[in-house]
């Protein structure tokens, strides 16, 4: 025989073998994003569960804001807080997620799943006991259902991640099969795995995107028993709960009833905790932790001050800038304006000195690029984008200016006109003015005191070199609808990170999102380059290779200059009532509300 027909032999045994393995899977309990899920097919309840937590009593948590619809899937109207995952209390996915690991799920819904080592397509198997709280059972037409209509009609992240599936099937009532059009984006069945199920014959598809006040129908622990639109929803235990004893629920839900009630203002909100009117609050007011709980429920101890370390990524709080305005295209302006915030002073003198000073999109975790040489495959990684990449970002040496705490820094503010200049921008007559003359004004919009008032002293530094910065205060509806349409030149906004990144950061940063209202990509990022590491991150079979391109990803965010980063908590900071309990063990992630129970009086 011939080299070349032997040549032809092997390649057609090779490709048989390759074949073979992306075509053959088990059914498994769980999936991890990378390597194997921590918990044994024979798991009893999650780590940070408390399987003997009582059952029974209310639990009301209050929240800053309003809401105008029980439509959690569209884009319009602002929805009503716990009927969706995270919190799930109505309507869950086919898998949930273990909060004690980077990206693991386990059976809920779908009591197994399928999917080759390369991820190209996967399958869920129908626990045959779920069911809708009507009583329905949850079929694999549901999921087809569900699937469809998010696709189409749902927001523009479910779009985006579905839309991904080239071809779904049902073979039967309790198999449903998802093909991904080959290998190259492993989180998609992560993705499609967390997807809500939504009831066929109680969904109607025609004004899916409309807003509603109806309660859905869902196969999650509680029904919605009673609404108040804008001021409370009511959750109430579906006592024929299918999963109340699946390892993945045991001891979780345990309150009889719980109620978000809603309040206007942050003060009232306070106010409203202090009066007893609510149970569990999350705190974000420096100044309220340290000086704010002052008051007899919480020097009697029926109040109990509740701090937890932060172990997972704290993500991004940044002054945002709208790069589809004009005035901020360049990106030495950007730059420039960066060099204007004064953290020490800010830090002393608004927050108590609690806060650390951000200097990453992945802050705190080994995600985060900043202080950190690039590793090789890094380096490949950006190669090709060598023109979108700062020297001192890609080799680790940058971090946010650090002015000297006076809150006027003279040297910074000369930086920062060196830069203006270049690109255009001179002091006449007291302002900074463009070659045509106009001055270089632009607005803040805020949603809160807190914000409002951190963007005044902003605008203050600013107003030093010519720059006039309007801040205004507008109510939670307008604020939203003015975010969902980019209408707004700077925001300060929280872009949170979890420690398995993913899809999410198509959303927050790809040229699509750019132009797709009601993304989060609020800086109206489009560079190549950023699109290039998310694929990357998302190939990337080993954890060393996820980390090499998420620390190129954030290279790649921060020599865009697309935020002025700011603060972040080294704890998260609860409050709560001394007969709301919690386990002694909080998962990796922190503080999870449907781990709490209420002890009778």
């Amino acid at each position: 025989m011939t080299l070349a027909p032997l040549r032809r032999i092997v390649a057609c045994l090779l490709g048989v073998v390759l074949w073979t393995a992306a075509a053959s899977a088990e059914p498994r309990h769980g999936i991890a994003m990378h390597g194997e899920p921590a918990l044994p097919a024979d798991f009893a309840h999650l780590p940070y569960a408390d399987p003997s937590a009582p059952k029974g009593g209310r639990i009301v948590f209050g929240v800053q804001g309003t809401f105008d619809t029980l439509n959690t899937f569209s884009v319009r109207g602002i929805a009503a807080q716990g009927i969706v995952p995270p919190l799930g209390l109505v309507t869950q996915g086919l898998m949930a997620r273990s909060y004690d690991e980077p990206f693991s799920l386990y059976g809920l819904v779908a009591e197994s799943i399928e999917t080759p080592d390369d991820r190209s397509w996967v399958q869920f198997r129908i626990n045959p006991r779920a069911r809708f709280s009507d009583g329905a059972p949850v079929t694999s037409a549901d999921v087809l259902f569900s699937w469809d209509l998010l696709k189409t009609k749902g927001k523009p992240n479910f779009r985006n991640w579905y839309g991904k599936v080239t071809k779904a099937e049902a073979p039967d009532p309790h198999t449903v099969r998802f093909d991904l059009g080959g290998p190259g984006d492993r989180e998609l069945p992560l993705i499609l795995a967390l997807m809500p199920v939504l009831p066929r014959h109680a969904t109607d598809a025609a004004r899916f995107e409309e807003t509603n006040l109806t309660p859905p129908v869902g196969s999650g622990p509680y029904v919605i028993a009673e609404v108040r639109p804008g001021d409370s929803i009511t959750f109430r235990r579906n006592p024929d709960y299918w999963a109340k004893d699946l390892p993945i629920s045991r001891g979780l839900y345990n309150a009889q009833e719980i109620r978000f009630d809603y309040f206007r203002d942050a003060n009232t909100l306070f106010e409203a905790f202090k009066g007893g009117l609510y149970d569990v609050r999350t705190e974000d007011s420096p100044t309220r932790w340290t000086t704010g709980y002052d008051f007899p429920a919480a020097n009697e101890g029926r109040v109990l001050r509740d701090p937890i370390p932060i172990r997972t990524p704290r993500g991004m709080n940044a002054f945002v800038f709208n790069t589809r305005r004009p005035i901020f295209a360049d990106i030495r302006v950007r730059e420039a304006l960066g060099l204007l915030f004064d953290f020490d002073w800010v830090n002393r003198n608004l927050f108590q000195g609690l806060y650390a000073r951000t200097t990453s999109f992945f802050e705190g975790s080994d995600l985060a690029s900043t202080g950190r040489a690039p590793t090789q495959r890094e380096r490949d990684l950006l190669a090709p984008f060598a023109s979108s990449l700062r020297p001192d970002i890609l080799e680790g040496r940058w971090k946010p200016a650090a002015a000297d705490g006076s809150g006027r820094d003279r040297e910074l503010a000369r930086q920062a006109l060196a830069l203006l200049g270049e690109a255009g921008w001179r002091l006449k007559d007291g302002a900074l003015r463009n070659a045509a003359g106009e001055p270089f004004a632009v607005e803040f919009l805020a949603a809160s005191r807190v914000q409002e008032r951190l963007a005044l002293n902003y605008g203050q530094a600013l107003q030093r070199i010519g720059i006039t910065l309007k801040v205004r205060l507008v109510d939670d509806v307008q604020y939203w609808r003015r975010l969902s349409a980019f209408d707004f030149d700077m925001i300060q906004f929280a872009w949170g990170a979890s420690p398995s990144p993913g899809n999410e950061q198509y959303g927050r940063w790809s040229a699509r999102a750019a132009d797709r209202q009601g993304s989060l990509n609020y800086a109206g990022a489009r560079d190549p380059a950023i699109e290039a590491m998310i694929d990357a991150m998302l190939a990337a079979r080993s954890r060393e290779d996820f980390v090499s391109a998420t620390r190129a990803l954030d290279r790649v965010l921060l020599s865009g200059f697309y935020v002025v980063p700011l603060f972040n908590q080294p704890e998260q900071w609860i409050a709560r009532s001394a007969a709301v309990k919690r386990p002694e063990r909080t998962s990796l992630f922190g503080f999870q509300p449907e781990t709490l129970w209420r002890i009778a009086p």
